[in-house]
């Protein structure tokens, strides 16, 4: 049955309608663990990284990093975990006794990436002493060592800051009597040692942006002034660790009597950026000549080859279009 009622023969100039050009982004994920198994954490995404040890890592930190064979870090229950520990421990590589254990896990050469979000969801260790950190490195280091490739660190805590999560970036200083600059900010969040939060970072090749639970509360932007201000061109990794003490988490000393002390990872996500079309079908300028009909009471034209329409409204016609 022809559910057009034939009423007249009609000819109309149909306006166009405006394309309306527009592209948004949408995330792909291209990396993560959810830490859905059980042991040590999976060594084709992670490291455990001593490098650093005979050192104290240039920041006096107080423990030696240990490796696989420790058990300073593991997965269980659906997270990773990575414990720092007071317990003397001997480092060949300098000889030397530290007086607490801990372990820094890296995705170097397993997990780089050149822009893309990261998102990391955790719950941190508590007390006076202890510094954990969620952060990023320069892979290549292309334009040489630390500062000058850059630092990115998404989330640090330090124990005697109860309640604030800080987010930093690092890159050669522009002053000669400093060696690096950078950029900074605080972010109160609630209990980030009794509930997880989000931790994240939107990064493209303008500005990189620092986030809590998906809000940003920090944005470093490309200013176009090279690799001086921005050495953010060029691929970095993923770190995890719990540092002991430091130039910055042992300012007000380490409070023995809270050790152990975990940070626990639900997941590590990592996306890179899909442009998504969202450009509106344009209908061209056209004279139209067609049948008018009704449909359930409404005065319509049969609709033409291109799927065009129009639609009797009072004395004039709308040009409506159905996509095929």
């Amino acid at each position: 049955m022809n559910i057009f009622n034939k009423l007249a023969l009609f000819s109309v100039l149909v306006m166009p309608t405006v394309g309306l050009q527009a592209q948004t982004t949408e995330w792909e994920l291209v990396w993560s663990d959810e830490f859905d198994y059980t042991g040590v954490p999976d060594p084709q995404k992670w490291s455990f990284d001593t490098s650093g040890n005979n050192w104290n890592w240039g920041n006096d930190e107080a423990q030696n990093y240990t490796t696989s064979k420790d058990g300073n870090a593991w997965v269980e229950d659906g997270k990773l975990v990575i414990e720092a520990r007071k317990e003397d421990y001997y480092w060949a590589g300098d000889g030397e006794t530290k007086n607490y254990t801990s372990a820094r896990l890296i995705t170097r050469y397993k997990g780089d990436w050149l822009y893309g979000k990261i998102e990391v969801r955790a719950k941190l260790p508590r007390g006076v002493g202890i510094w954990p950190a969620i952060w990023m490195m320069p892979t290549d280091d292309v334009y040489g060592g630390w500062p000058k490739s850059g630092e990115i660190d998404i989330m640090e805590y330090v124990g005697f800051d109860k309640g604030n999560v800080h987010a930093n970036v690092h890159h050669t200083s522009t002053n000669p009597d400093k060696r690096s600059e950078g950029q900074g900010a605080t972010k109160s969040v609630y209990s980030p040692y009794s509930v997880y939060h989000t931790y994240g970072l939107i990064w493209t090749e303008d500005k990189m942006e620092f986030q809590v639970n998906g809000n940003t509360y920090m944005t470093y932007k490309n200013e176009g002034k090279g690799h001086i201000t921005w050495p953010f061109d060029q691929r970095f990794h993923l770190i995890l660790n719990v540092a002991v003490g430091g130039t910055w988490g042992g300012q007000q000393g380490i409070d023995d009597t809270i050790f152990p002390q975990k940070m626990l990872v639900d997941y590590v996500r990592v996306y890179k950026a899909v442009p998504v079309d969202t450009s509106v079908e344009t209908v061209h300028s056209q004279e139209v000549q067609k049948e008018i009909y009704s449909l359930n009471g409404t005065s319509v034209s049969s609709v033409n080859s291109d799927g065009l329409y129009l639609v009797r409204e009072g004395d004039s016609f709308t040009a409506r279009y159905i996509r095929r």
